[in-house]
């Protein structure tokens, strides 16, 4: 009975970090299926920073369209994900591919399986601020992926909602948790269980900022697209202001490689005594550095998503956010671009010992570290 099971070929379509670390624990649990022969294709829309994923989580890729070049723009990244996924479809010919998110490889890519009429999986499916423009291009992309997407697979209750609004049926979206919380626990796992893992993530890490137990660490990341130009020279001045307000506590800013955040950054910040301006930072060594951290200034996505998890708090450096239920938890706070309501919200969790604690209990509304299983429970029911 059993070898007349025919294996149903699945690809795992991504180009960027943090959608190959949300991607990472899913691939994972498909590989160890034998029902589904599994693929993984990347754009490398972030090179160096997505090998380091990779690498970590030990996935090989089966196609590298390999897209990155310098001053890279959205023209350049669709145009080549959507010519490049047309050969890669054509030769592999999967029964569904797995996008992720909201980058412009996700949006590409489910362009490209729409016109081979491939299905089209979404994960981490109806994030919304309902403006278009922001965050800019991910709010539109992650529109035009749910409009081609089969199957939704959506963080919380929320996104369930934004999903069921725009008509999307029920009976193809599930409420997973998200993704993001496997890999962080998986990653945990593994630093906890290896002294020598831990050793030489302290001494990477040491390479660039020494680190020691007597004082406070600010973790800041900042790379969005809308932030460039005047809302990053905000940011880098509040920033220079919280160090110079507050000389026992360190920032540490792992600066992106992008020429609009490292220009700005490094002529604003390079002279701030405790300002720290490191290299990003691998996945292991960042969640090390995060956990040591005593709160988070971010643009990020995912860094509200798991931050929680270690019980941080996270000022978020956008006007509007895709991600509610972390500020409905109390454990994030928006504060856009805007030099004095950075510093101001800084220097309340620096002095206030009752908001620091009410922002910092671990509550996470992001689920329990089991998404990648409920994904995969879902799939081999439908394929």
């Amino acid at each position: 009975m059993s070898e007349n099971i025919k294996i149903k070929k699945v690809m795992f379509a991504f180009g960027t970090r943090p959608e190959a670390i949300k991607m990472a624990p899913l691939i994972k649990a498909f590989q160890e299926e034998k029902n589904f022969e599994t693929s993984v294709c990347v754009s490398a829309q972030h090179r160096e920073m997505l090998d380091q994923v990779l690498n970590i989580f030990d996935i090989k890729p089966d196609f590298d369209l390999n897209i990155m070049k310098p001053d890279q723009d959205l023209f350049d990244v669709t145009t080549k994900v959507l010519v490049g996924m047309k050969k890669v479809l054509n030769d592999y010919n999967p029964d569904i591919i797995f996008v992720h998110g909201d980058t412009t490889t996700t949006c590409a890519c489910s362009l490209a399986a729409f016109y081979k009429k491939i299905k089209v999986a979404h994960i981490e499916a109806g994030l919304r601020t309902g403006n278009i423009y922001s965050p800019w291009p991910e709010e539109a992309n992650r529109k035009v992926t749910g409009v081609l997407a089969n199957y939704h697979f959506a963080p919380t209750s929320t996104s369930e909602n934004n999903l069921l609004r725009e008509n999307i049926n029920k009976e193809n979206i599930l409420v997973t948790g998200n993704t993001v919380i496997d890999a962080l626990f998986l990653v945990l796992e593994k630093i906890e269980k290896s002294s020598s893992l831990k050793n030489r993530i302290i001494r990477t890490i040491s390479n660039q900022y020494e680190l020691t137990d007597d004082r406070k660490i600010i973790l800041v990341t900042g790379h969005r697209r809308e932030n460039f130009g005047h809302g990053f020279r905000n940011i880098c001045n509040a920033l220079k202001t919280i160090a110079e307000n507050n000389p026992d506590i360190d920032i540490v800013y792992p600066v992106h490689f992008n020429p609009n955040v490292q220009k700005p950054v490094k002529e604003i910040l390079s002279n701030c005594k405790n300002v720290h301006l490191i290299d990003p930072l691998s996945y292991e060594c960042f969640i090390y550095l995060m956990s040591r951290a005593f709160f988070i200034i971010t643009d990020s996505g995912g860094i509200q998503e798991e931050a929680p998890s270690l019980g941080k708090p996270v000022l978020v450096m956008r006007e509007s956010s895709e991600r509610p239920e972390a500020i409905e938890a109390g454990t994030v706070k928006l504060v856009g671009t805007d030099y004095l309501q950075i510093i101001e919200e800084s220097q309340k969790l620096i002095d206030d010992k009752n908001q620091y604690n009410k922002m910092s209990k671990a509550y996470n509304p992001y689920g329990d570290g089991k998404a990648s299983a409920k994904v995969l429970s879902f799939i081999k029911s439908i394929l």
